[in-house]
């Protein structure tokens, strides 16, 4: 029988057989779901005033049980108060101890704030599972997949709308299952990846190992119930990992070996700063920030296992790994990084963004006083304040990433600091540098200490190519909530601050700001490493031409073509060893600066000869005075030997900090120096390898020739460039905004590939995207999926082995047999496939339990001469059987006799033995 449950409260029970309504039932309230019992006498229904009633086949006029599990009783006697609509219910039997039954919702209405629930009614107990995120949908597993056996529930698959969960219900405290896969990704909007490819083997297990300390704990002590499928690791060996950062500060590392993706460690990077108080100081033009800590970018070493954040709140955090919890105070650093805005002298009226003076910034070590992340437009102008304030007080760091140092910018003459366009660290220096729209800060992490803040003209010193006029003075002013002023994510959707909750929603929904694009893209935490704001397909052509104008402006002679281009961001940095200058004999540390107009600056780094003396003997930076250019923001940089193989920077071997077992001689830093003079056989030479959203160049150093030049692209730009390893040698791998996806041979800059695969219609995408070695990328491809893509012939041809097996194949279990007149007399209902009861193979064939008239052919003389031939085939047959008996009665006569012989030999035999037993050999 089938069992049909309506909204106005009619039960219909189908018979298969017959395929017609057997019988109706009728109740007072909707009905939302059924269960069968069991041996299918029995049934349960769920209704919208939160009730279940079970009823009986034999009379289902009325249901002899109806109970309001969560309805309150009254004292009077009367029907318990009606609660919310139970939407799904189910019914399972056990053997040995009462049934389960299992249904969603059904809470009282007195308590409207109530989160989503599992109710579950094992006997008289009833326990309340409350969820996280709206129920979707359940599923009991049980040990049979038979409905007229016990079934023997064990556990209860959940699905939200947000994660998916499995509690297990052969414990009393019902916990749930660890899940194995990540459903979580999305917890909090994702702000920023990075992908890295075979990287060092041990960092996945040392990961997973500080990971499994931080999971929580109650988790049921079995294993994971859901074992269908199989996976298919393929050839690849080599370990991947994916970092991504979200809004709410914190940051994950998952395991993307093969094709799995596992999350190993998890870390906050707010827990250094001070909780932000909404009601402290609050004015009335005050802007509250709604993700202070959202990650901007991030920079990993996995060599020495450094790991630096930059927040959204223009704070950088440098992170140091240890396998050892501490308890210690945290080095905080504030750095005075800001250009001067001044009025522009132009005759031209429209033309009025501000611009910044060739004044040097000196840095500021002060003390941090506590201060809340917002812009007043009126009150006590804000100086020398860093937007969050970090715990003065000891902090417990469990073991993983342990903060060693901060870096915050801090507001100037009430300007609020810029947010940081570029990154990077260097273990073996242990230096960390970033930049802004506003200029350049080099921070010595080791010793604590700031070596260099400067503006970015000033990085230019008197090699200026830009003839910049001398401005008008500086007015005293006050920065309103109009201006740019930190506002968190916020401040890159001025339309609507609440949008980043859901995701930065595509750029449908987004509203061009009114500041210039170089500006906006100083500004955006979205950029990837200097890439524009996006915006639609139709804005696409706009926006490129604005570039195109931009671009051509800032090439141009005009006075106030240079006005338009003063906020030069700084773009791109990258630690290596190479020949600062053209008459250089031997390569040495530098940090290679590339800014918004195309700029490469080099600048050279001093640092103590000896090891023992880095902790005591300052660093120096200063200006090599070796400018190049190109076309477009710079991206990336890479150094190439005199081989054409990719160099790697130098790092420090990582040891642990914290660790009690270091001696005094263990402790001494080991350094991986990957330079060319450490070998006769790389030569006196290096190529440079600088790519910007224009063109890609080849520099042969120390000479500093352009060898190779590609113009990328005309009509568009890059988003994201990288220089990555791939089948034993470098290529450059490219990302447009027209979504193409483009490699060059290195350094002769030769196009491999260029393939139209995505269209930037997505600010995600743009965010998101990046390249990591052996041929492979990945970008978010909404706000809960990861898409990996290849461009490696190579892992194409091994694709189909990495796949796995949603199905294991398992022969299929016989189903009961069925006697003839037990289907035919037998009351009770049998279960059905739906191919058997519409399927065109036994379309118009009846029940195998009922009789069936097969006509036979030939008429009666057809039906007299099969019966004679029956007869016949019977007599022979017992003939047969007759003769074979009796040739079995002779056999048995015969051996009968045969035994009879047998034992009278015997009895002859041993008389003989005995008559001749004691005579001796003579008296025979």
């Amino acid at each position: 029988q089938l069992l049909i449950g309506y909204e106005n409260g009619t039960i219909v029970f189908w018979d298969l057989r017959s395929k017609r309504a057997d019988l109706r039932a009728y109740y007072d309230e909707a009905i939302h779901s059924v269960a069968w019992h069991h041996e299918g006498k029995q049934f349960m229904c769920s209704h919208s005033d939160g009730s279940l009633t079970l009823w009986n086949l034999k009379s289902p006029n009325r249901p002899f049980q109806t109970t309001i599990p969560h309805g309150k009783v009254q004292r009077d006697g009367k029907k318990p108060e009606p609660c919310k609509p139970i939407l799904k219910v189910e019914y399972k039997t056990c053997k040995n101890s009462e049934p389960f039954v299992i249904f969603s919702g059904g809470l009282s209405y007195d308590k409207p704030c109530r989160r989503p629930s599992l109710t579950i009614m094992h006997g008289k107990a009833i326990t309340v599972l409350e969820m996280d995120h709206p129920i979707v949908d359940f599923l009991t597993l049980c040990e049979t997949p038979y409905p007229n056996e016990f079934q023997e529930p064990y556990a209860v698959v959940v699905l939200l709308e947000k994660d998916l969960i499995v509690v297990d219900l052969t414990q009393s405290n019902f916990p749930i299952f660890e899940n194995p896969y990540p459903i979580d990704i999305h917890e909090s909007p994702v702000t920023c990846t990075e992908y890295f490819a075979d990287c060092p083997p041990d960092l996945i297990p040392v990961l997973y190992a500080v990971g499994a300390k931080h999971k929580k704990q109650g988790y049921s002590n079995k294993e994971w119930p859901i074992n269908g499928g199989a996976w298919n690791l393929g050839a690849q060996t080599y370990p991947e990992i994916i970092i991504t950062g979200h809004a709410d500060g914190s940051v994950k590392f998952w395991d993307a070996s093969a094709i799995t993706l596992q999350m190993l460690y998890k870390m906050k990077t707010s827990k250094v700063f001070e909780k932000q108080k909404v009601g402290e100081g609050k004015a009335t033009s005050e802007i509250v920030e709604e993700d202070p800590f959202a990650v901007q970018m991030m920079y990993w070493c996995p060599e020495s296992r450094i790991f630096c954040v930059a927040g959204v709140s223009a704070y950088v955090i440098v992170y140091r790994f240890s396998k050892h919890e501490v308890n210690t105070e945290i080095a905080s650093l504030e750095v005075r990084l800001q250009c001067e805005v001044e009025d522009i002298i132009t005759p031209e009226p429209e033309t009025n963004p501000p611009f910044t003076d060739a004044s040097s910034q000196l840095p500021s070590l002060k003390s941090l006083s506590g201060s809340t992340n917002t812009v007043a437009c009126e009150g006590t102008m804000k100086d020398s304040i860093p937007c969050l304030s970090v715990k003065a007080r000891p902090v417990r760091m469990p073991p993983g990433y342990q903060a060693d140092l901060i870096i915050q910018l801090v507001w100037v003459d009430g300007e609020p600091p810029q947010q940081i366009t570029s990154l990077a660290v260097n273990s073996a220096y242990g230096l960390v540098a970033f930049g802004n729209c506003n200029g350049l800060a080099v921070v010595d992490f080791m010793q604590k200490t700031v070596l260099l803040s400067m503006g970015t003209l000033d990085l230019y010193g008197s090699s200026d190519p830009y003839q910049r006029q001398p401005r008008s003075p500086r007015k005293s002013r006050q920065f309103g909530a109009d201006n740019f002023c930190m506002r968190g994510l916020s401040n890159f959707y001025p339309d609507l601050t609440k949008r980043i909750r859901t995701s930065y929603q595509s750029l449908t929904e987004l509203n061009d700001s009114a500041v210039s694009l170089e500006l906006e893209r100083c500004k955006s935490p979205t950029s990837v490493k200097g890439s524009r704001k996006l915006s639609l397909p139709t804005d696409l052509k706009t926006d490129l031409e604005n570039r195109e104008n931009s671009f051509s402006r800032s090439r141009s002679s005009s006075v106030s073509s240079i006005d338009r281009d003063s906020k030069e961001a700084i773009t791109a940095l990258y630690f290596m060893e190479s020949f600062a200058r053209k008459n250089d004999s031997a390569v040495s540390s530098c940090l290679w600066v590339g800014t918004g107009l195309g700029m490469v600056i080099i600048l050279s780094l001093n640092l103590p000869a000896s090891d023992d003396l880095r902790q005591s003997d300052p660093v120096m930076v200063s200006p090599s005075g070796t400018i190049l250019t190109l076309k477009g923001a710079v991206l990336t940089f890479a150094c190439l030997d005199c081989m054409g193989t990719l160099t790697h920077r130098p790092y420090e071997v990582w040891r642990d900090p914290h660790s009690a077992d270091d001696g005094d001689k263990t402790r001494k830093r080991k350094l991986v120096m990957h330079s060319p003079s450490s070998s006769q056989d790389m030569g006196d030479h290096q190529f440079a390898v600088i790519c910007s959203e224009k063109q890609a160049k080849v520099f042969s150093l120390p000479s500093q020739t352009c060898l190779y030049v590609h113009n990328i692209t005309e009509t568009s730009f890059l988003l994201r460039a990288d220089v990555v390893t791939l089948c034993n040698s470098v290529c450059l791998a490219c990302f447009c905004a027209n979504g193409h996806i483009m490699t060059l041979s290195l350094p002769s800059l030769r196009p491999l590939l260029d393939i139209n695969y995505l269209p930037v219609t997505d600010m995600r995408i743009a965010r998101t995207f990046c390249f990591t070695n052996e041929g492979q990328a990945l970008y978010l491809s909404s706000p809960t999926e990861i898409q990996r893509l290849t461009y490696s012939q190579e892992m194409c041809d091994n694709l189909q082995d990495m796949l796995g097996d949603l199905f294991t194949p398992v022969e299929t279990p016989e189903a009961q047999n069925r006697g003839f007149l037990k289907g035919l007399f037998g009351g009770s209902g049998q279960a059905f496939d739906r191919e058997e009861l519409f399927g065109e193979a036994t379309a118009g064939k009846a029940s195998r339990s009922l009789a069936q008239h097969i006509p036979g052919s030939g008429g009666i003389e057809g039906v007299r001469g099969a019966a004679g031939g029956v007869i016949g085939d019977l007599t022979r047959a017992r003939i047969a059987l007759d003769e074979r008996g009796q040739k079995l009665g002779e056999l048995d006569e015969r051996t009968a006799s045969m035994m009879a012989s047998a034992e009278a030999f015997s009895k002859h035999a041993h008389e003989v033995m005995l008559k001749y037993k004691d005579k001796k050999w003579y008296q025979f």
